[in-house]
């Protein structure tokens, strides 16, 4: 299932095919840590409780940015701030099932 949003506060969503990747992302490299489900493993819970209390520009940091001394990485070389906007909004809201 593919997510369109229109613009928002975090702009133009990706095209479709870039949204199929990057839900693949999150379900594969995301979830390698952060547990197949999202309910956490060895970091934290990303489902939209868990999510909901953080705010959007300290997640756009710790996924670009990672935490540097942890097991986080950073994705910037892999995701532009506009499509990690973009996978916040859907992770607050609910990824859906493949």
């Amino acid at each position: 299932m593919l997510l369109v949003f229109s613009p928002g506060i975090f702009g133009m969503a990706p095209e479709p095919v870039r949204q199929a990747a990057l839900m693949d992302l999150v379900r594969d490299d995301c979830g390698a840590c952060h547990g197949m489900t999202l309910k956490g493993g060895l970091g934290p819970s990303l489902l939209p409780d868990a999510l909901r209390i953080r705010s959007d520009a300290y997640l756009v940091s710790t996924i670009q940015d990672g935490h540097p001394g942890t097991p986080m990485p950073p994705w910037k070389t892999f995701l532009t701030v506009s499509e990690t906007e973009w996978l916040i909004r859907v992770l607050k809201e609910g990824m859906p099932n493949p």
